[in-house]
């Protein structure tokens, strides 16, 4: 059953989902060439406990990090560890936070130093897709207009849609119904209600579509081992359109400090 959320829920999500938008923050000062995923991890659950949150994925069905970070064919759920970065890379950075009750998530695709055209391509893309269907979260669609608007953008563009992956719910749970696929059919679906909460997050593959997971029970790969992108937003419906909870602002603001070694995608 889809739990819609009143404003003062609502409230309590996004301050949840901007905690995780300013981890994402600190993680965006420290990122570049030669740091090691398992310092964003302990940075990233540092800040979280010293503002008042918890890692929302630290202990999650037995995950054991705080966050899930995933480079280059990586598509999600990878596991921090001491290899260094390196110039080139792409890194998926998914946060999720509780607070109050109430869970934020948000994710990030860092390009590490310079990246290649067809790296940067993907993951403007890939962004392009998230902020597409957010655009169509609205009353009067249903979930398979999200959906399929997301599919469209990124299959247009010669890229493929991780199927085995999906948005979902948040609330006080950080997994809740809806279910809400990256691809799907225009008209299908629930309908957009006033108050729902959902994290709509797009995982675009540069080759096909198809995965495999790791011995881990966790990571995901792409099985022809191209590269992936995923951005993330938790999203509301309020006054019949979509209004971000979590946001880039933060991440933004951070690597035009750090022009020189970083690109923004935008």
């Amino acid at each position: 059953m889809i739990i819609l959320k009143t404003i003062e829920q609502i409230k309590k999500i996004k301050e949840s989902s901007l905690l995780v938008a300013k981890t994402h923050a600190e993680l965006a000062k420290v990122i570049r060439p030669g740091i090691t995923t398992l310092e964003l991890d302990q940075l990233a659950e540092t800040f979280i406990r010293d503002h008042g949150g918890t890692p929302a994925f630290k202990g999650y069905q037995g995950f054991p990090f705080s966050l899930c970070i995933s480079p280059n064919e990586v598509v999600v759920h990878g596991f921090p560890n001491g290899k260094p970065l390196e110039e080139g890379d792409i890194l998926s950075v998914d946060c999720g936070v509780l607070m109050n009750s109430y869970y934020g998530d948000s994710a990030y695709t860092y390009a590490i130093g310079q990246i290649s055209g067809e790296k940067e391509r993907l993951l403007r893309t890939t962004l392009e897709c998230l902020n597409i269907g957010i655009g169509q979260l609205m009353v009067g669609n249903s979930l398979g207009d999200v959906s399929w608007s997301i599919q469209n953008h990124a299959e247009k563009a010669g890229y493929s849609v991780v199927r085995e992956l999906i948005g979902h719910g948040v609330g006080k749970q950080l997994h809740e119904p809806p279910e809400l696929p990256n691809y799907g059919r225009k008209g299908r679906g629930a309908p957009i209600e006033e108050g729902l909460v959902v994290a709509i997050e797009p995982m675009i593959n540069m080759g096909k579509r198809y995965v495999t997971q790791e011995s881990d029970g966790w990571t995901i790969r792409t099985a022809d081992r191209k590269p992936s992108g995923h951005y993330e937003h938790t999203v509301a419906v309020i006054n019949g359109k979509a209004e971000r909870l979590s946001t880039f602002e933060y991440i933004e603001q951070e690597l035009e400090k750090n022009i020189n070694d970083l690109v923004i995608i935008r």
